[in-house]
């Protein structure tokens, strides 16, 4: 049995998988927005509660624990950067839940924890290079190659979210402005918040992501037109990612994600800006939605 800890920015899930992947017990609590002692004190009593649950009271008898979280660890550092749950930034991390805990535990972008569950036995299972969107609050992303995860020097593989928007047009040049302190990012449009300013920008009133959604798909002519522009900046941003990694599967997921029509939308504006004859890369729907980062870091320990 495994243990895996979602950490996001709004709850924080505890899952138990056997060896399987079959879930054998999960629970969700509120996170503690902005602070850092009460978040390690959720994170702490969910994983005791989850040993208590499964029977595992022996402080030696512990299960494997993997936590997914919205940020990296630094390799220079040891603490967290990177990370849109700002309050995690230059703390210890892995060190404090480890002193509080009295045993080791595995750490990984959430991200990157999607899309190792999506490839181990998701939607993309079987598929040798899997590259995982999170299309939400934010736009991360992973890489796993041969049922693993792809790290690097930086600790920040995946990472398209914070490239450039390809090929902008003028109106799109420089771009939003985005928490890592530049303008233009992809997650700067292709983030619910970015869906939402781009309808606020063409229409002046603001609405929540899936209302545009649905304004859409009930003839509405101005949220028609921010969702095709949405679409073709979603195939510009994974067009780049296939042209420099040719993955034989993406996954989409975060809230976005559920969004039906983009799966038959975007394929067909690949070909304008991938660099082939012809684009046989599959864009897939998450298999396990919002439960795919919590287990993706029950596997981290695998």
């Amino acid at each position: 049995m495994r243990i895996g800890v979602d950490l996001g920015g709004t709850k924080i899930e505890v899952a138990v998988l056997g060896l399987d992947g079959t879930f054998l017990y999960r629970k969700r609590v509120d996170t503690p927005r902005g602070q850092y002692r009460k978040t390690l004190e959720a994170v702490v009593g969910l994983i005791h509660q989850a040993h208590h649950e499964l029977g595992r009271t022996n402080p030696r008898d512990r299960m494997e624990v993997g936590i997914g979280l919205p940020g990296a660890i630094s390799r220079h550092t040891g603490r967290v950067k990177n990370a849109n749950s700002t309050c995690l930034i230059g703390e210890d991390l892995q060190g404090d839940l480890e002193r509080l805990l009295g045993f080791p535990i595995h750490l990984a972008n959430d991200a990157d924890c999607f899309t190792l569950s999506e490839a181990v036995d998701g939607a993309a299972r079987g598929r040798h290079v899997v590259f995982g969107v999170i299309l939400g609050t934010g736009v991360g992303g992973g890489i796993v190659v041969g049922g693993r995860l792809l790290g690097g020097p930086n600790r920040i593989t995946g990472e398209w979210g914070h490239n450039p928007l390809p090929w902008p047009g003028d109106e799109e040049r420089p771009g939003p402005p985005c928490y890592c302190g530049k303008n233009g990012c992809i997650e700067t449009f292709l983030s619910g918040p970015g869906l939402e300013g781009a309808h606020a920008r063409r229409t002046g009133t603001q609405v929540r992501a899936w209302e545009i959604v649905r304004q859409a798909e009930t003839g509405d002519a101005a949220a028609r037109t921010v969702m095709e522009l949405y679409e073709d900046r979603l195939a510009r941003g994974l067009a780049a990612v296939i042209n420099v990694l040719d993955p034989d599967a993406i996954v989409l997921g975060g809230g976005l994600s559920n969004v039906e029509r983009l799966y038959a939308n975007v394929p067909t504006l690949l070909p304008k800006y991938v660099f082939s004859d012809r684009v046989d890369t599959p864009i897939l729907k998450a298999r396990f939605g919002d439960s795919s980062g919590v287990r993706g870091a029950a596997w981290l320990s695998g």
